[in-house]
């Protein structure tokens, strides 16, 4: 039987009251609840204070580039299907220097569980402006304001018909847990955006902000509905849907049904596929 213990416990380099701690222990208890022990699970990660969750867990991982997790996850899914594969970074990385993957793995439906750390800035870096920071917002670097309008990835994903599309929020760990959870289970792509507090560069979007404004999607929503789905991703301000916001039934590319314990031959063909076009 599968504990959070068999995934350890580590000292770590972020800030005390930082949001990955609580996505941290969602993550473990989302793959105790899989029934993953930690050599069945991996993870790939880019680089940031967010890309550095899973050297505090004990998994298989691949660190890499600025905004590659997605690359690296894909060619590990192809190769080894008896692994559950993740990708994990924030919002910089993986909607910033990882845009165009991020639009790619969205495209073929690649067998992946994306978790974003979106805190709306960047926190490694001290502080400037991210994809997902809103107009207007002050930062180290925009003193009078981020001048573009924020990256909706949510939207993005449900738009480009994305397998799983959920928003969870760092302070409800059980809640995101069991998203996380059900977006490992979900055939094809799955993206978990996570709703984060930076606690040393972020002095707007705090958990107060957060908890005044975000509300647990319920039975009257229908996450088969894109219409819907699309409506949910683009509220934001007063009230902030958290949940399922969007899944459908696409075949996930060249590995057939998510089976995070499976036993399934690499797709050889489809692997040639993926690296061809990443060429």
């Amino acid at each position: 039987m599968v504990t959070a213990q068999d995934y350890g416990e580590f000292e770590t380099a972020w800030c005390p009251g930082c949001g990955n701690f609580s996505i941290r222990k969602a993550v473990v208890k989302a793959l105790v609840e899989l029934g993953l022990p930690p050599h069945k699970a991996v993870f790939s990660t880019g680089i940031g204070q967010a890309a550095k969750a899973p050297h505090y867990i004990r998994v298989n991982a691949f660190n890499g580039l600025h905004g590659r997790s997605l690359p690296a996850a894909t060619g590990i899914r192809l190769a080894n299907p008896q692994l559950a594969v993740f990708a994990e970074s924030g919002d910089g990385c993986s909607y910033g220097e990882g845009g165009n993957h991020f639009l790619a793995a969205l495209r073929r439906n690649i067998d992946i569980t994306y978790i974003v750390h979106d805190n709306q800035i960047y926190g490694l870096t001290k502080g400037q402006a991210s994809p997902t920071t809103p107009k207007g917002q002050k930062t180290k670097t925009q003193p009078h304001g981020a001048p573009s309008n924020a990256f909706n990835p949510v939207a993005v994903a449900v738009t480009m018909g994305a397998s799983f599309v959920a928003r969870g929020f760092a302070g409800e760990i059980d809640h995101l847990a069991g998203l996380i959870a059900a977006g490992a289970r979900h055939p094809g792509f799955s993206l978990i955006d996570v709703l984060q507090p930076c606690v040393s560069f972020n002095k707007v979007n705090t958990y107060a902000w957060y908890k005044e404004r975000c509300y647990k999607l319920g039975n009257d929503h229908d996450p088969s509905d894109p219409r819907a789905a699309l409506e949910r991703a683009m509220e934001w301000g007063e009230r902030i849907p958290i949940g399922i916001l969007y899944t459908n039934d696409r075949p996930a590319f060249g590995v057939g049904a998510k089976t995070p314990l499976a036993t399934q031959e690499p797709d050889r063909g489809a692997l040639r596929e993926i690296i061809e076009g990443y060429a």
